[in-house]
Formats: structure tokens, C-alpha cells, sequence
């Protein structure tokens, strides 16, 4: 099960990383400098990315994709997820642990249809976490 925010909202956090690669792809083709050419390329990685910030639930264990990296978390390591959200979780060697959940993060302008769909996501997420354990 892939957990998404809505459309909107993907093409939303392409943004941190498409806006400054604009910027870097144009100052890079103006002086062709190197460092503006690497910056371009980084920055499209940082847009892949916000597209695909989400969840996967797969049998044994969940995927949390970030802007800048993904975790991936046994389901028999899953505390608990947090109205934050993120996911509460104990290390192999006991440690607890709390990865954040971009994707779902609301905020006080997001439309309601947005906010919804996150809170929806978040309680299937907590369903998921909270199922049999394997």
C-alpha cells in the first residue's frame, strides 16, 4: 500500500528542489561554471524526491521516503505513529527512534481537502503500523 499526499501537494514539494535548479541551470549555461551545473543537478534530485515524499506499507516492514533520504523500518520495530506524524520505533540494539513523516505534515493554509487527505493517510498509516505484526 503507497500512502500519497494529493496531486497538488506532490507538484507542491517539487518546489525546494525545481526552483533554485532553474536558477542554477541558467547561471550555469550564462558562465558555465561547474559548480552551478553539479547545484542544477543536485537540485533536480531534491525535486525527484518531494514528488515522491510518501509511504510504502509492504508486508514486513514500511518505507519512509524523505527529501533527502528514505528509512526503511521493520513493522515488528513500529511503536507507535505520532499526531506529528512520524514513526515511533525501537533500534536492533534497543534504541528508540522517530522518523518524521514529511509528507503529511499539515499546515493552517492547506486546503481542508489537503489537510483531509493526510489525516486519512496518517490513520491508515496507524492502522497499518498497529496490524498484525510478522
Amino acid at each position: 500500500m503507497r500512502l500519497l499526499p494529493t496531486t497538488l501537494n506532490r507538484v507542491a514539494n517539487t518546489i525546494p528542489g525545481s526552483a533554485p535548479a532553474v536558477g542554477f541551470a541558467v547561471h550555469a549555461a550564462e558562465t558555465a561554471a561547474g559548480w552551478a551545473a553539479a547545484a542544477a543537478l543536485a537540485s533536480l534530485v531534491l525535486a525527484v524526491r518531494g514528488w515522491r515524499l510518501g509511504v510504502r506499507c509492504e508486508p514486513g516492514h514500511l518505507v519512509v521516503s524523505g527529501y533527502l533520504r528514505s528509512r526503511r523500518i521493520d513493522r515488528s520495530r513500529i511503536t507507535g505513529v505520532t499526531d506529528f506524524p512520524a514513526v515511533r520505533w525501537t533500534a536492533p540494539g534497543g534504541g528508540k527512534r522517530w522518523t518524521p513523516v514529511l509528507a503529511f505534515l499539515g499546515t493552517s493554509e492547506e486546503t481542508a481537502g489537503t489537510y483531509r487527505r493526510k489525516r486519512e493517510n496518517v490513520v491508515r498509516l496507524r492502522r497499518w503500523a498497529g496490524g498484525r505484526r510478522r
